[in-house]
């Protein structure tokens, strides 16, 4: 079991005024619904504040002089009262829940679109986890904070206030012993909750290494088992739930002392009340029904202040969301379209590398070194080496995934840079050697590649590259779900749809990127015959590790350190007895091997030396 668990991000960022103006400013296009909600909330706390001075008018005005018709008259108020704030509050809900959904679509449709225009690079140096915790828990948090916090924050506020105006209405002398216990009760209520919050975040990060442990033990059950590794994970697992046990035992005596210790300081100042309010009904300053209303005024008063603690220990991890979110949407494309780019309409004509160097990291290993290549239009170029020997960058470059740090890549005679991204990425098809399929249909997944295609082009496009057969054999043909990424389907039925998703497109440049490399010998086959189809009158790359699908190239480079090694026909290079001879032969008797040994195992898979 690895100690190196995926934990929750600790969240130690000081409020940012700069981050907290970028926050508010997401609420700027809906000032209707924050305008609408702070008018009903300030008529539900107002209402909320006049009930209690309402009491006070039935036992001073009611109860104590017996007066029936004012009593009557205050309860029919009451009654009026109370449906006006029922309304009132309906609606600040609604309006702070439609601020929240508006607020969180805002904050995803930022996110991804900006993420469509981040260059690969971003995605190579940046974890898929990190992204995702960016658009789900991390929007959760900034749009809770704007909507709920800013709602809680609200109607703490108002409430307090519409109580103290009420309050100095009946008597300020009370009033003055109210608010100097006031600030003591927030404070305590907010080291209170900065508290129990870090002890609450612990828990929740020790509940992800448990989580951890648990993935690990089940997916790797196998090889525990094997090295008798279970008195061991046993053991630190035993160390995990035992810090979340800690945790949780101090997050729970926090919880417990907090609210009886706002309640010590409630109950001395509600004494305090009662003792001077005593002294000042003898000589008449304050009446029975005052000090009641006093006495329900600061006990309501003690919820605001709660919510209050809250929202403010919990904006600092909102604001360290937000750092992340803005993060990501202030991350700058490394490639991008250059001033005055055009798209000339077509890419079609000879593409040239003229001493191009590159290297995935600005202080890495150069991958290319002043590599240079002319490819005539309609050419075929079959590119075979080993492995981060530079193939898979050429292409890489060619499709402006990324940009040369030296020399100048043309197509057509002109400096690719100076043609839109878009121009170049749309008129270039690209099969992977390992296909993704969107979850869907297999009819979606091939219409991918041209959406105004009919239904009929869909089956041409499959018919082509000898999908068709199989398709038909699934109970829904062409309407077959293929599942998340394509994995009720074999990789052999994935690499044919995702080759007849690029014949559909009709590129004028296509790219093959080892798309034979995991498949058996019948799709290899279809493959290769889909492949001559789709190659026909187009430039092409073809980066190959079976090397028999390349025979028919134009031209097969033996890309090595950066440089071409070797470069010819398949026979001239075959003839020279080179790199390309030994890499072709060792190949050759290792599928012979393969093939008739009489003591290989059935289903049993050798790996070439």
């Amino acid at each position: 079991m690895s100690a190196n668990y995926i934990e929750e991000e600790e969240f130690q960022t000081r409020f940012s005024g700069k981050i907290f103006v970028r926050i508010l400013g997401l609420i700027k296009p809906h000032w209707p619904q924050v305008v609408g909600f702070l008018l009903a909330i300030l008529v539900v706390s107002g209402l909320d504040a006049w009930f209690t001075y309402l009491s006070k008018q039935i036992v001073d005005n009611g109860i104590v002089p017996r007066n029936v018709d004012s009593l009557l008259k205050t309860l029919e108020l009451y009654g009026s009262l109370i449906v006006i704030q029922a309304i009132a509050t309906f609606f600040f809900i609604f309006f702070v829940s439609i601020l929240g959904e508006r607020v969180r679509y805002d904050l995803r449709r930022m996110m991804f679109n900006h993420l469509q225009k981040l260059s690969l690079s971003y995605y190579s140096r940046t974890p898929v986890g990190w992204i995702i915790a960016r658009v789900t828990s991390d929007t959760e948090r900034v749009s809770d904070m704007i909507t709920w916090g800013l709602l809680d924050s609200a109607w703490a506020v108002m409430n307090i206030t519409t109580s103290l105006v009420f309050m100095f209405a009946i008597n300020w002398r009370l009033t003055l012993i109210v608010l100097v216990i006031l600030p003591i009760l927030l404070y305590v209520a907010i080291q209170f909750r900065k508290r129990i919050l870090v002890q609450y975040r612990k828990v929740r990060k020790q509940n992800s290494k448990i989580v951890g442990a648990y993935n690990e033990n089940i997916t790797g059950v196998r090889v525990i088992k094997a090295l008798g590794r279970e008195q061991g994970n046993l053991e630190e697992f035993g160390v995990v739930t035992g810090e979340m046990y800690k945790a949780s035992y101090r997050a729970a005596w926090l919880s417990a002392l907090f609210l009886p210790s706002v309640q010590i300081i409630t109950a001395f100042a509600v004494g305090s009340i009662v003792y001077y309010g005593g002294l000042q009904a003898n000589i008449g300053g304050v009446t029975v029904g005052g000090i009641q209303a006093f006495i329900s005024y600061v006990t309501f008063m003690m919820w605001p202040i709660q919510d209050l603690a809250r929202v403010f220990a919990e904006m600092q991890h909102a604001i360290a969301s937000a750092e992340r979110i803005f993060s990501l949407t202030d991350a700058v494309p490394d490639v991008a379209d250059r001033p005055g780019s055009v798209d000339p309409g077509t890419i079609q004509g000879d593409i040239e590398f003229d001493h191009v160097t590159f290297a995935y990291d600005d202080e890495g290993k150069q991958v290319l070194r002043d590599f240079s290549l002319l490819v005539k239009r309609g050419e075929t170029i079959a590119l075979v080496g080993p492995t981060g020997g530079g193939k898979s960058t050429i292409v890489n470059l060619l499709c402006r995934f990324y940009e040369p740090q030296a020399g100048v890549i043309r197509i057509g005679g002109r400096d690719y840079t100076e043609i839109s991204m878009h121009a170049i990425q749309s008129r270039i098809g690209v099969v992977l050697q390992t296909p993704h399929l969107f979850s869907g249909t297999i009819r979606e997944n091939i219409r991918y590649g041209r959406l105004d295609a009919t239904d009929a082009e869909v089956e041409e496009a499959a018919r082509i590259v000898g999908a068709h057969d199989f398709i038909q054999r699934f109970e829904h043909h062409y309407d077959e779900p293929v599942g998340e990424g394509g994995n009720l389907l074999s990789t052999g039925q994935k690499q044919l749809i995702s080759l007849a998703r690029a014949v559909l497109a009709q590129p004028e440049i296509f790219i093959m990127d080892e798309a034979t490399s995991s498949v058996d010998t019948l799709t290899e086959a279809l493959i290769q015959r889909g492949m001559e189809t789709l190659m026909k009158g187009r430039t092409s790359f073809v980066i190959a590790h079976r090397l028999s699908t390349i025979k028919r190239a134009d031209r097969i480079l033996v890309i090595e350190d950066g440089r071409i090694a070797e470069m010819g026909t398949h026979g001239e290079l075959l003839r020279k007895g080179g790199k390309y001879y030994q890499l072709y032969t060792k190949q050759f008797r290792h599928e012979m091997n393969e093939a008739f040994d009489p003591l290989r195992q059935p289903g049993k898979k050798e790996q070439p030396a």
